[in-house]
């Protein structure tokens, strides 16, 4: 099957997928705290109603959690930037940047570009066989290469391609999987969301290069759980 690019107008968008709407979605950003200005312009500039349902549209750029079907949602711009701006912090603190990602659980295909606009490979995992394929369709459409994706459990990660300089998970479990932490490299850093779902916490953890983690909470979040097998 074909898979045209996006028209300079889908792009654009127009109304509530204006610029002006993205511009406004960044300023609230700011205001709750976003520095990044990589990730924010990442974040104006990526046009988020493509990742959801057309009924959605006028949604796309409240700074909110919708849905994308079974089960699942993207997650709120809030969190993508504060999720992004954590994973390239570290680095940027040595004048460098992960050059391979690792994301558990593509779902739209939003994160995973976002990434993909500022680290040279990423590497996604999603569990669900429909969401997976809409998001291949995304990333043809919008010309976006440097993506690589599996339809897998994503409790695994991706240990052929391990180890990463950074992984991140957009669901959350009560731990970290200990096959996803193997797969880190030893002074890597990880962000995810742990915890129960009436109680999840945004984690960062970083290596010493020695074998050891040190892990700090970043903030309150909201995530649909993590689950192993295939949907």
């Amino acid at each position: 099957m074909n898979v045209h690019p996006l028209p300079p107008s889908a792009l654009k968008g127009e109304g509530m997928t204006s610029q002006r709407a993205r511009d406004r979605l960044v300023a609230k950003l700011k205001e709750e705290g976003i520095r990044d200005q990589r990730v924010l312009d990442v974040i104006r500039n990526l046009p988020r109603h493509h990742f959801i349902d057309q009924a959605l549209h006028s949604r796309a750029y409240e700074n909110t959690a919708l849905p994308i079907g079974h089960g699942q949602t993207i997650s709120q711009p809030w969190v993508v930037a504060r999720m992004t701006e954590a994973l390239l912090e570290p680095f940027d603190k040595k004048d460098g940047r992960p050059q391979k990602v690792l994301e558990i659980g593509t779902g739209s295909g939003y994160q995973a570009v976002v990434l993909a606009n500022l680290v040279p490979q990423v590497f996604t995992v999603e569990r669900i066989e429909e969401l997976l394929r809409q998001a291949r369709r995304r990333f043809r459409q919008l010309g976006v290469e440097n993506i690589r994706s599996r339809h897998d459990d994503g409790k695994l990660g991706w240990a052929a391609e391990a180890p990463f300089d950074a992984i991140i998970l957009t669901a959350a479990g009560d731990a970290i999987p200990s096959r996803i932490l193997d797969q880190l490299s030893p002074d890597g850093v990880l962000v995810a969301p742990v915890g129960s779902p009436s109680s999840q916490t945004l984690i960062r953890m970083r290596g010493d290069g020695k074998g050891d983690f040190m892990q700090e909470e970043l903030a309150a979040v909201s995530f649909v759980p993590l689950l192993g097998g295939i949907g």
